[in-house]
């Protein structure tokens, strides 16, 4: 019996060993070809994993089937440095890492098509095969709705024109290099948070090493350049964007953590065990006083995109947290000019104002008009401390030269056909198109 176990154990590290030894081979084949991916290919462990049947990645360790990796090193090499690079990209971008966008099933394909079509688009030897008609024709199809193949990007396209069962299996097929079970799907315990900062680190050093090896890069890039701007663009809740534009001010509400210690002191003193507790009747909070939003309402914007971001920002400031009681906001429509302004005051006028909202103007995009309007009102004294203005365009159009007095930010959708640069004065804020498009159905 005991020769048995020994000749188990005996094949079991021969498997492991050679397993092992086929994936140094093609992490060694990659650098060689890829020296800004260094770090990235050296931050993953091996291990044999008995519930693999080909290949996964947890962002820690690559788990494998021996077998399938002695099958596909005696078939085709270049199948196992694409599906290393597939699992390295994965955990690059941050999909191990995220929870589905949308259907599962839709995710984990719009994962997988993404680090393909950069892996599909990059001019190296030990990875370069030919693509199929399947590939092509999707690559095609994505490419004519977004500039950048981004997982977000696909998953969206997936859901909102979902392919038959059929077409689905065969994406699934094409597309399919290693299993996801292994992802964290869910990324709140510490160690999967130390894995996930870890892997974002890597990604941003990455990013500026593709811009020091931009010869090799130019060869290797495949699109990579692109995604990992996309991904390590800011994101940020509307809510919490919107505290930026807040400022410190007293308002009138009782304040339980504040009291008057002489009181306290004397009701102790006075009647032994009863303190004598005054709130104070004003208390100091961070709210938002003055504000101007500028809708852009051209004919490249859409009118039921902007009523839902319009309808999103009224919801937040709805809420009494937000706003102080008496406010100062002017919501201005412009295209290439001025169409409209209404001054808003106080919570009731805002909610009149959204109950017949309708969109003025329907001409070209120039940004300047507004500058110069808001400038106007704040040397009229219309508004004595603006601290911001917000702007929601599709981003064409002609940008103001100088820097205006108050902070600027524009606010764009995700699935833009560009990715618009703003001045470097302006902020920049991505909303997501799918829950905009939620509040208009």
């Amino acid at each position: 019996m005991q020769d048995i176990f020994e000749k188990e154990r005996e094949i079991w590290k021969r498997m492991e060993s050679t397993g092992r030894h086929i994936l140094i081979t093609a992490r060694n084949e990659l650098y060689l070809h890829m020296r800004f991916l260094d770090v990235a290919l050296s931050s993953l462990g091996f291990a044999m994993g008995p519930n693999v049947d080909t290949l996964a990645v947890d962002g820690n360790t690559i788990f494998y089937n021996t077998k399938y990796l002695g099958a596909c090193f005696r078939e085709e090499r270049k199948k196992i440095n694409r599906a290393y690079l597939h699992m390295v990209l994965h955990c690059i971008f941050g999909h191990v890492f995220r929870k589905p966008q949308g259907e599962e099933k839709y995710w984990d394909l719009a994962c997988d098509i993404a680090v393909e079509s950069i892996i599909d688009e990059m001019q190296i030897r030990c990875i370069k095969t030919p693509i199929s008609w399947i590939r092509e024709n999707t690559y095609k199809d994505l490419r004519e709705k977004l500039p950048v193949l981004t997982a977000e990007g696909i998953c969206y396209q997936l859901e909102k024109n979902p392919p038959d069962e059929k077409k689905m299996e065969k994406l699934i097929r094409e597309f399919y290099v290693d299993d996801h079970n292994y992802w964290c799907r869910q990324p709140d315990k510490p160690k999967d948070e130390q894995t996930r900062d870890k892997w974002k680190d890597i990604s941003e050093k990455m990013e500026m090493d593709l811009d020091s090896f931009s010869k090799e890069a130019s060869q290797a890039d495949g699109g990579l350049k692109e995604q990992l701007k996309i991904s390590h663009r800011e994101t940020m809740d509307y809510r919490t964007f919107l505290r930026k534009f807040t400022v410190l001010k007293e308002e009138v509400q009782v304040d339980p953590d504040q009291f008057d210690y002489v009181f306290y002191s004397y009701g102790l003193s006075m009647y032994g065990n009863m303190p004598l507790i005054e709130p104070q009747e004003t208390k100091e909070v961070q709210k938002i006083e003055e504000f101007a939003v500028v809708i852009d309402t051209s004919m490249s914007c859409s009118g039921d995109l902007v009523k839902a971001f319009l309808e999103e920002t009224y919801g937040i400031l709805m809420e009494q947290e937000n706003f102080f009681r008496r406010m100062n906001l002017h919501i201005i429509q412009c295209d290439e000019k001025i169409q409209s302004d209404k001054k808003i005051t106080d919570i009731e006028e805002l909610e009149e104002y959204m109950n017949h909202f309708e969109a003025a103007g329907s001409g070209g995009t120039d940004f300047r008009p507004a500058f110069s309007y808001v400038n106007e009102l704040c040397r009229k004294k219309e508004f004595s401390n603006l601290k911001g203005l917000l702007y929601f365009t599709d981003g064409f159009g002609t940008y103001p030269t100088r820097i205006p007095p108050f902070q600027t930010a524009f606010i764009f959708l995700d699935e833009e056909e560009s990715n618009p640069q703003v001045p470097l004065w302006a902020m920049k804020l991505i909303l997501p198109k799918r829950e905009l498009e939620k509040k208009v159905r």
